[in-house]
């Protein structure tokens, strides 16, 4: 089982080609890293001056590790004879797939990767190709070619090429696999040189598995593979091999029920069904079981345990516990294999990737990750691999990649300091991903019905279905049917109209009660009953606000198509949301591996010392809710007083209420931004508290929150969540105007997940 085909959420076809299409066609950009504004900086970057990091790489070949991207891009190269389980669809239609592994290779390890289609399907042809584009890439990426040309091309270029060359439909599943099989033999008390080992699938991925296995300790005469003609035995010459025939074992099995009889271990990746829970019993003591047939395993894991309780199972699924999926292992091959500029990744880097893995999953999880997963994690039968989100992955694995190449000679530049290398790599990965993921995870923990207030916009109809259809609870919609219904058509959704609830005030069976309510709140407010039931009725945030106020839903999600200061104040019919109350809105911000929380861009026009030392804690709250530990700078044109000015005094007293508070966080001020954010500007004022750059930024004023952020937003690119509105009793959350379909879902995650309420 690959990281590119696993169940679970229900995807339309319109979804994914949307995904696919919007805001650009394909997945990834190609972005500069060195400045490209001045004519010096085009002449550095080109003519005249790129003519010397040329000469000193034609002098000395292995400086194109110093000079050019080498070092750290990788190839990911098919013909597309074998896509996904679709077959062979050609190198054109295999395109969508190697984008998409491209981009794991960068979100996982920080590994800028590109694909290539090569449109052949001879292997002479393949392995020229590849060969003549060696020196462009550190490394190869062979994916979805079919057997056995897959054997041929990889074998050959490894012998070409003086680069890794890793074909991971073969290896990184017997990577995975080994790592997995590790742990459930440590837990079962059985050795792997003692274990008897079936394994159904002799393709590419199976073959690789075994072969691994064997090279980690698995003894020849213990192990029987076995393909759509039974078992692999010597002697057999019906649908043979060269590859089959040095796993041919002396047996007298013949099928893969008789195989079964006493082992200890099955590996599959072959088909849905092909194993019964006769087989299973059959198994010994204590058998383990990876199922990895994709998209459905051989066999689930409610069959095997349903007749052996002491069977350890893993799928391919990520539904299931112990998913044995690929992406825990080629980003971090890749990673290691590059930063010691490695000739090839060897079975001892991929054995030394496998005992990582392994190892991991016995050290305790940290919480954040259990958070994320809603489960204790915990080494054991249900958790014998690391989750594939694990942030420890990235400064585990490469480095015992990287140590296994230098030991075996494969590294021409060996890392010296290798608990420098483990920080550096910590340091490589950008946080948001992570965030947003443990976001969304505890919303679907909750499986909220979500109040989508504004059924009458495309955007918040696809953020509805999407809500539903991955699983993270109901979607309740206000608006009109017919509208709902025709808008979803246009949008090639039809079909979720029977998925979707559909509220309005005519169809609403507590439309009274929400009359009663709204008016014993507004008249002394100068609002008399008449005009309270038509705010209930025609106003669809004020409907939604009450649905949410009794009861009706769990979380309410609104803002796509009015102002905030309009939505703020509508709702506000409902809920105490002033500034008085303790409502303040905080924005989180994203931009290159960096989070800062701006407040408050939403509720407090103008604030007072007070006001900002209730910002600052909000903030904080927000910040911890994302698993941040909050360092709060106050934001001004001034730095500790100079130049004095009236505007600033309160930025300068906002910390003095908060010392007076006892506040438990990390706060100084006021600053201005780049002492905030800039390690070096800060180290001109010593005495100031903040331990690192700030990630919560509380500014003077709305208008100056509003201008940073889009200004971050606009010149920078920067990914904007938020206003988060935060301070409140019940889970609303406001989205802007220009908000996508993912901006959307983010906000109803927040809501879901309670990010923002408290008092």
């Amino acid at each position: 089982m690959t990281d590119k085909t696993r169940r679970g959420a229900r995807i339309t076809p319109e979804e994914a080609l949307a995904y696919h299409m919007e805001p650009r066609p394909g997945k990834f950009d190609i972005t500069p890293s060195t400045p490209m504004t001045t004519q010096r900086d085009l002449s550095l970057a080109y003519s005249p001056g790129v003519a010397v990091p040329v000469q000193a790489i034609a002098d000395k070949p292995e400086t194109a590790y110093d000079y050019t991207t080498k070092g750290n891009l990788v190839a990911v190269i098919s013909n597309g004879t074998a896509i996904l389980g679709m077959g062979n669809l050609g190198a054109l239609a295999s395109k969508p797939v190697m984008e998409g592994k491209a981009v794991l290779f960068k979100r996982f390890a920080d590994v800028n990767a590109i694909d290539l289609e090569l449109d052949t399907e001879d292997a002479e042809e393949f392995i020229n190709a590849v060969k003549l584009m060696g020196p462009t890439f550190g490394g190869i990426n062979l994916e979805d070619i079919k057997a056995p040309e897959c054997f041929i091309i990889e074998q050959r270029l490894k012998e070409l090429m003086d680069i890794p060359v890793f074909h991971d439909d073969q290896h990184g599943t017997a990577v995975i696999c080994a790592a997995g099989l590790l742990n459930a033999l440590e837990l079962t008390g059985k050795k792997i040189e003692d274990v008897r080992i079936v394994l159904n699938g002799a393709g590419a991925a199976g073959i690789a598995c075994l072969e691994l296995l064997k090279s980690m300790g698995a003894r020849h005469d213990n192990c029987i593979m076995c393909d759509t003609k039974g078992v692999i035995w010597q002697g057999r010459t019906e649908g043979m091999n060269q590859w089959k025939s040095a796993h041919a074992a002396v047996t007298e099995a013949r099928s893969l029920d008789d195989a079964m009889r006493g082992a200890d271990v099955f590996l599959g990746v072959s088909v849905k069904g092909a194993v019964t829970q006769e087989m299973v019993q059959s198994m010994a003591d204590n058998p383990v079981i990876f199922a990895m047939a994709n998209p459905d395993p051989e066999i689930t894991p409610e069959e095997a345990h349903s007749v052996r309780a002491d069977a350890i199972v893993a799928t391919g699924r990520s539904d299931y516990p112990n998913q044995v999926n690929n992406v825990l292992g080629f980003p971090y091959l890749f990673r290691g294999a590059l930063d010691i500029h490695a000739r090839a990744i060897n079975d001892e880097m991929k054995i030394a990737c496998a005992r990582a893995l392994a190892g991991l999953a016995r050290e305790d999880v940290p919480d954040e990750v259990a958070a994320a997963y809603g489960r204790k994690l915990q080494f054991g039968r249900d958790y014998i691999i690391p989750t594939p989100f694990d942030p420890r992955l990235i400064h585990v694995v490469p480095p015992a990649v990287a140590r296994a190449g230098m030991d075996t000679g494969v590294a021409r530049r060996p890392i010296i300091d290798m608990d420098g290398y483990t920080q550096a790599l910590k340091a490589r990965m950008d946080p948001t991903a992570a965030i947003l993921r443990g976001i969304h995870v505890r919303a679907r923990q909750k499986q909220a019905r979500m109040i989508f207030a504004e059924g009458d916009d495309p955007r918040v109809l696809r953020a509805a279905v999407s809500w539903q259809r991955t699983g993270m609870g109901q979607a309740l919609v206000v608006g009109r049917e017919h509208d709902v219904k025709e808008k979803l058509e246009a949008a090639g959704l039809a079909d979720a109209v029977r998925e979707i609830t559909v509220v309005n005030a005519a169809n609403s069976r507590h439309l009274d009660a929400y009359h009663e309510f709204l008016y014993a709140r507004l008249q002394r407010k100068g609002v008399d009953r008449e005009d309270a039931h038509k705010l209930a009725n025609r106003d669809r945030h004020v409907f939604a606000a009450l649905m949410l106020a009794h009861g009706h839903g769990d979380g309410l999600v609104t803002g796509a198509t009015r102002k905030n200061a309009h939505v703020l104040a509508q709702l506000g019919q409902v809920f105490d949301l002033r500034p008085q109350d303790g409502a303040v809105g905080i924005t989180a911000v994203l931009h290159k591996g960096r989070i800062v929380l701006i407040g408050d861009t939403l509720v407090h026009e103008w604030p007072e010392a007070d006001d900002l030392a209730d910002i600052a804690m909000r903030g904080a709250a927000v910040a911890r809710g994302l698993g941040l530990e909050p360092r709060v700078a106050f934001l001004s044109f001034s730095n500790f007083g100079y130049p004095i000015s009236e505007r600033a005094i309160k930025m300068a007293e906002a910390p003095k209420v908060l010392d007076a508070r006892g506040a438990d966080f990390e706060y100084e001020g006021e600053m201005t931004v780049d002492v905030a954010l800039n390690a070096e500007s800060a180290a001109r004022y010593p005495f100031s508290r903040l331990t690192g750059p700030a990630n919560v930024l509380v500014v003077p004023a709305r208008h100056s929150a509003s201008i940073s952020v889009k200004l971050l937003q606009e010149m920078a690119g920067a990914t904007v969540i938020g206003p988060i509105l935060t301070g409140v009793r019940m889970p609303i959350q406001i989205c802007s105007t220009s908000s996508t379909v993912s901006d959307i879902l983010n906000m109803a995650a927040i809501s879901a997940g309670g990010l923002g309420i408290g008092k």
